[in-house]
């Protein structure tokens, strides 16, 4: 299990695999090709059907930018080994001088097929929580005392970075106001929310409104493109920001104690990132959002101090009621239903923890069987309900009038398409 360096990734949004992996693939294609002339790029798979939502072909443009670049969108190839599949080749004097397929496999990381993996070092010898929860209780210490023992003598330096990102993310998201680009016209709904006032406003009607008002600052910024960190990808980024800066804004924990949450968290995301998947494209909206939840739910129970055993059922509870969870995002936009679903997980991740509190003692289910249930779940939901837009809500809103017949012309757009 390599680094949680390479978990906590700080880029533009909306998509760690349809924007930050392409783009990567694309900077390392062009510079290994330098000397060609113009270059193409088939994608396939969820690249392909919802590529234009997440800005795919955007930022593969400016990638090659000033050089010429063909983007093809191959809605009929099927990808068998990854459904976030792309072509690259390189052409000179209108001659093909090479061709890479790469999969962009999520948090921003790609696969070249034919070459080695990426040569980043494993450090972690443990790779099951219940492992890593047998090791600290015989030395112990915290899963963030452990995290600190792997890693380099920097990395709480390296997660003040991203702390510092993410306050970013939601500082500049509840002041900010406006569009959401895109045909779905949706407006920022985070400085509304924030500063909404409530009559005889209750202690956990502030509390569902604030983490509602973080989470979708985030997710808006990463919505337009803006600066956020994979936590695990782009499309969950919103919620463990929003718990972290609800106990740190509301609760007054200091930044030392979110960083801790933040190691426990990247430790969590790190084991599903590496039994699992936490790409929606290969196991749909539970391996986003459901992974973003556990791990939110783990720092919160860490920050809280309260034991190993209440912070794996914290992260287990998380998990188990995302399974299922389907990756349907309307016109392959991040934004519906994902905004208001980071609001809903990290809500989720308190009540999670809160529920561990009481009952861990008497739980029968592991987070590394939930985890590998979650993983099982994913290869067995059908393609169209994986990041595809083909099916679930995309499907209804864009094809069935029934539903809402102001959407006739967005209707007859959608099927031209």
């Amino acid at each position: 299990m390599q680094s949680i360096r390479e978990f906590y990734k700080i880029g533009n949004g909306p998509s760690s695999s349809h924007t930050m992996g392409p783009k990567r693939a694309s900077l390392e294609f062009k510079e290994t090709y330098h000397e060609a002339d113009e270059y193409q790029v088939i994608l396939y798979g969820s690249l392909a059907f919802t590529g234009k939502g997440h800005l795919t072909d955007k930022i593969i443009q400016e990638a090659f930018f000033p050089k010429k670049v063909e983007i093809v969108f191959d809605k009929k190839t099927e990808c068998k080994i990854h459904p976030n599949t792309m072509d690259l080749k390189a052409f000179k004097d209108n001659k093909e001088i090479g061709n890479w397929r790469v999969y962009s496999i999520g948090g921003g990381s790609i696969q070249i097929e034919g070459k080695a993996k990426e040569e980043k070092k494993d450090i972690y010898p443990i790779t099951t929580l219940n492992e890593i929860k047998d090791y600290c209780i015989k030395n112990e210490i915290t899963l963030s005392d452990y995290v600190y023992q792997i890693e380099d003598t920097e990395i709480k330096e390296y997660l003040s970075e991203v702390w510092k990102a993410m306050k970013n993310a939601v500082e500049e998201g509840i002041k900010t106001e406006g569009e959401i680009p895109g045909k779905l016209n949706l407006r920022r709904r985070a400085r509304e929310i924030y500063e909404k006032t409530i009559e005889n406003e209750s202690m956990q009607m502030k509390q569902s409104r604030m983490l509602t008002a973080y989470a979708y600052a985030v997710s808006e910024t990463n919505a337009c493109g803006g600066i956020i960190v994979t936590a695990p990808t782009c499309g969950a980024s919103g919620v463990l920001p929003s718990v972290l800066y609800y106990l740190y804004k509301e609760e007054n924990y200091k930044e030392n104690e979110i960083i801790d949450g933040l190691a426990t968290a990247a430790l969590i995301g790190n084991l599903v990132k590496e039994n699992a998947s936490i790409s929606g494209a290969e196991c749909g909206c539970q391996a986003e959002v459901g992974t973003a939840c556990s791990m939110a739910a783990a720092a919160y129970a860490e920050i809280k101090r309260y034991s190993m055993d209440q912070i794996e059922s914290a992260a287990e509870i998380a998990m188990e009621h995302h399974l299922g969870l389907t990756c349907d995002p309307i016109y392959g936009y991040v934004q519906i239903p994902c905004i208001e679903r980071n609001a809903v997980a990290s809500m989720r991740a308190i009540d999670s923890a809160n529920i561990a509190y009481l009952v861990a003692k008497s739980s029968k289910i592991s987070f590394d069987m939930v985890v590998d249930t979650m993983y099982e779940t994913g290869k067995d939901l059908q393609s169209h309900y994986r990041e595809t837009s083909e099916g679930g809500l995309a499907k209804k809103y864009c094809r069935n009038k029934y539903y809402n017949p102001n959407l006739k012309q967005e209707s007859e757009e959608a099927s031209k398409e």
